[in-house]
């Protein structure tokens, strides 16, 4: 489960579209597929793929999944989270900068934006003379039980 910190407005990719443009087959299975992801909010693993795209359609295969999401991994698409002590969780590229914060109790990802982060590494960066090109930051805790 996702939690989001600010609700963007969402627009749905168009998977299918850029599968295409590449050259790309687009079979039912793979058609149920990114259906699934260009409909979702959260940061679903393979397995989890595979299940909701069962219950519509009981031949779909997981290594169809699998290779579908390794396809739209490398043409950019979606982004491959690998979160500490869990698989490869997958979201929609393209959206606006956030990081993550992953309650390691649950699973749950949630989603957050801080100025005063970006800001200070900004800082650090500049301090140690470089340009930031590209930065991920995953935040791992427990809720508080106060």
């Amino acid at each position: 489960m996702t939690k989001t910190a600010t609700k963007p407005v969402p627009r749905k990719p168009d998977y299918e579209k850029a599968l295409r443009k590449a050259g790309i087959r687009i079979t039912r299975p793979r058609k149920i597929i990114l259906n699934i992801l260009g409909e979702t909010e959260d940061h679903p693993d393979a397995l989890e793929i595979f299940r909701r795209a069962e219950q519509i359609d009981k031949s779909i295969s997981l290594s169809t999944v699998y290779r579908t999401m390794k396809l739209l991994e490398e043409m950019g698409a979606i982004h491959r989270h690998a979160f500490e002590g869990g698989p490869s969780r997958f979201e929609q590229a393209g959206g606006d900068h956030h990081d993550h914060l992953i309650d390691m109790d649950t699973g749950d990802v949630i989603e957050f934006r801080s100025d005063r982060i970006e800001q200070l590494q900004q800082e650090i960066a500049r301090q140690l003379g470089y340009d930031i090109v590209h930065h991920r930051l995953e935040l791992y805790g427990r809720r508080r039980k106060d």
